[in-house]
């Protein structure tokens, strides 16, 4: 018979997990079979340096998880070993770095991913992951921005030229 003492601990864990899902703009569940402990380490290293938090976690605790959150329809990628990365502020983040680290590692595999409460598949973790940074986006709104304000200055300067000359 189990122990209320291990029940009590194991559904505090569910719970913090469910939690996690649900307040993470984006969760990326990946396959980490094949990895040695200096990749696993390095990619913990990048993702941490991101901002991203990432665990190792039963299938069996993130099944209940993913039921208390509402998120039934991650179960099916829920199999093997389970990685899971939870990113609270950028949505790109998590799917850029472990992209990028799968491109170089063959090891890692892209399972699925919750994104802003939507799960997706591989296909759209990887388009997720080609965007621009929050930061490069913002540069190109700028710049897009900029280029009217920029243009007309370049057209009046031109006009004050020719004046100039003209007169």
């Amino acid at each position: 018979m189990a122990n209320a003492k291990v029940i009590q601990a194991k559904q505090e864990a569910v719970d913090v997990i469910a939690t996690k899902l649900r307040e993470s703009v984006t969760t990326v569940v990946a396959d980490y079979r094949g990895l040695n402990v200096a990749q696993v380490t390095e990619l913990r290293k990048q993702l941490r340096e991101a901002g991203v938090e990432f665990q190792v976690l039963k299938n069996s605790l993130l099944r209940r998880a993913t039921a208390a959150a509402e998120l039934t329809e991650l179960d099916e990628v829920l199999t093997g070993p389970t990685a899971v990365a939870f990113s609270v502020n950028d949505a790109v983040a998590p799917a850029k770095i472990l992209n990028d680290f799968a491109k170089q590692n063959d090891a890692l595999k892209l399972k699925g991913a919750v994104v802003e409460g939507r799960v997706v598949g591989e296909g759209e973790i990887k388009a997720l992951a080609e965007l621009p940074s929050r930061e490069g986006l913002l540069s190109m709104l700028l710049s897009v921005l900029q280029a009217p304000v920029r243009n007309f200055a370049l057209a009046v300067k031109a006009v004050a030229e020719k004046e100039e000359q003209g007169a």
